[in-house]
């Protein structure tokens, strides 16, 4: 999680939303990101969507099966689906997001019958200074 948190610290320089993520397999750090929805000018750029690209792009595959996903904010819905689709192993997540959160929070998305493949889940890893990092940011932005 602190590789992830790095990477949320680079975003809160960047003027992005301060979150980040790595995708491990095998213990080794294979994708990182932070995110760039602004940057990129894209809102899929979520630092989940992001590493979840470039570690299927490196292993040349488009599923992730024993690979795990450490991000410091619980995912939103269109992170969840595509954490699902990679088949991802298990999930950690830092801050929950009860506003735009799609496991523990809001629609559950794991929990619904139409979901393909629910990883494990794992939250709170790194709660406290991933939920600092998130208000700091937010806190900067109001005068």
């Amino acid at each position: 999680m602190q590789a992830a948190l790095i990477e949320a610290r680079a975003a809160a320089e960047r003027g992005e939303v301060p979150v980040g993520a790595v995708i491990v397999k095998d213990g080794t750090i294979i994708a990182r990101a932070g995110n760039r929805p602004r940057a990129t000018n894209d809102p899929s750029a979520h630092a989940e969507m992001l590493a979840i690209r470039d570690a299927c792009a490196r292993l040349g595959q488009e599923r992730l099966t024993g690979c795990d996903l450490y991000v410091t904010l619980e995912p939103c819905t269109m992170c969840a689906a595509a954490i699902s689709f990679a088949r991802i192993r298990r999930l950690y997540f830092g801050a929950t997001d009860e506003k735009g959160g799609a496991v523990i929070s809001g629609v559950r998305f794991f929990e619904q019958p139409t979901c393909h493949h629910a990883p494990e889940t794992y939250p709170g890893i790194g709660e406290s200074e991933a939920t600092e990092l998130l208000k700091r940011f937010f806190a900067d932005l109001r005068p």
